[in-house]
């Protein structure tokens, strides 16, 4: 049995990259946040915080890509939005 051959993988073509700020937040992007995980050294590279490279650190960025809220726990960040009206996404 042949395994089938693949076509080859395209760049699929995403609009919403290509949105300015104002077609951005009539989307909504101003009610969508973002989760990740993110380490020390990453986040002293974007963002000027008193954290140690090692730390692991929990990043709520807005749906533009700001920074809103750096917490050290998950649990942190649940009670940092539970008065909050965003939508969520993790990502990780």
């Amino acid at each position: 049995m042949r395994m089938q051959e693949r076509p080859e993988q395209q760049e699929v073509y995403n609009p919403l990259r290509n949105l300015t700020e104002a077609q951005f937040m009539a989307l909504g992007g101003n009610a969508v946040v973002f989760v990740r995980p993110i380490r020390g050294e990453a986040l002293q590279k974007f963002l000027s915080a008193d954290v140690s490279d090692g730390d692991e650190l929990q990043l709520v960025m807005s749906g533009d890509g700001q920074p809103l809220f750096v917490a050290d726990s998950e649990d942190a960040v649940i009670d940092w939005l539970s008065d909050k009206n965003y939508g969520v996404v993790a990502l990780h």
